[in-house]
C-alpha cells in the first residue's frame, strides 16, 4: 500500500472556510487562502477545497478563490462543489486545481465521471460520497437518496473515479473518531484509494483510520490551530503510521 496521506479540507461557503457538526451549524473558521498557505507550508500532503454552498444554492464554484488558493500551494489540490459538466471541470482545472471532486452531479449523471476521466485521466477525478444510514446523501449532506453506499462506491470506481472521498455524516465534525466500519467496508470493496473523512479529533483517530485506508481528511482538528499541523504529523508517525515524506509530497 502507498504511504499514507494527511489531507486538510477547506469547506467553503461564500468565500470563507466554515465548519459544522454533521453538516449543520456552520461557523466561520478563516480565510481559505491563508489557511491553504499554512497547510502547504506545514506538512499537508494534499488539500481539498469544497464549495459547500455551490450545489445547495445552485451557484458556480468561486473560480477567483480557486486561483488564489492554487497560487499559494506546492501540493496537489482537489476542488469540489457545483461541478455539473465537463466544462465545469475544465474551468476548475484550468484555474489551478489538480483534481475535481464530484458528488450530487455524479449521482444524477454517472456518465460524467467517465467523461471527465476520459478527458483528464482518472487521477483527476474524485467521487465524494456523503454517507449516512447506509445510503448516499446529496446537496451537502442535506438530502438522503435511495442509493446504497457501497454499491455506489463500486460503480464510481468502475466508471473511472481515481479516488473515493468517503464522509460519514454521523461522525462529521464531532471529533469522536472516524466511522471505521464504513471506511473499511468501502476500502475492501473498491480497487482505488479511499480517503476517510468525518470525525478526526486526535492523532489516535487519524492513525486508526490510516491503518485501514489510504488517506485521512482532517478539518476541525487543524482549523483551530493551523500551525499545529507539523506536530500532528509527528504524533501520527509516532503511532506507527508511515506518512509520505514531505520531500515527496508534490
Amino acid at each position: 500500500m502507498p504511504l499514507a496521506r494527511l489531507i486538510p479540507c477547506l469547506d467553503v461557503a461564500n468565500g470563507r472556510v466554515v465548519k459544522g457538526v454533521s453538516f449543520v451549524g456552520l461557523r466561520d473558521v478563516g480565510d481559505p487562502v491563508e489557511l491553504a498557505s499554512f497547510y502547504s507550508d506545514g506538512g499537508a500532503d494534499e488539500l481539498v477545497f469544497l464549495d459547500i454552498a455551490a450545489t445547495p444554492d445552485d451557484v458556480a464554484t468561486m473560480t477567483s478563490v480557486i486561483v488564489k488558493v492554487a497560487d499559494v500551494l506546492e501540493i496537489p489540490f482537489t476542488v469540489g462543489g457545483g461541478v455539473r459538466s465537463v466544462a465545469d471541470a475544465t474551468r476548475i482545472i484550468e484555474s489551478g486545481a489538480d483534481r475535481v471532486s464530484l458528488n450530487s452531479a455524479a449521482l444524477a449523471n454517472p456518465w460524467l465521471i467517465t467523461a471527465i476521466a476520459d478527458r483528464y485521466g482518472s487521477q483527476a477525478v474524485v467521487v465524494a460520497i456523503d454517507a449516512g444510514d447506509g445510503v448516499v446523501h446529496t446537496h451537502g449532506g442535506r438530502i438522503a437518496t435511495s442509493v446504497a453506499t457501497i454499491p455506489w462506491a463500486i460503480e464510481a470506481a468502475e466508471r473511472g473515479a481515481g479516488e473515493i472521498l468517503l464522509t460519514s455524516i454521523r461522525q462529521d465534525g464531532k471529533r469522536t473518531g472516524f466511522d471505521l466500519e464504513l471506511t473499511s467496508a468501502v476500502r475492501d470493496a473498491v480497487s482505488v484509494p479511499v480517503i476517510a473523512s468525518g470525525g478526526a479529533g486526535s492523532p489516535e483517530h487519524i492513525a486508526a483510520a490510516l491503518r485501514i485506508t489510504d488517506a485521512a481528511l482532517i478539518a476541525s482538528i487543524v482549523h483551530e490551530n493551523p500551525t499545529g499541523l507539523p506536530g500532528l504529523r509527528r504524533e501520527v508517525e509516532n503511532l506507527g503510521i508511515s506518512l509520505r515524506p514531505l520531500k515527496e509530497r508534490v
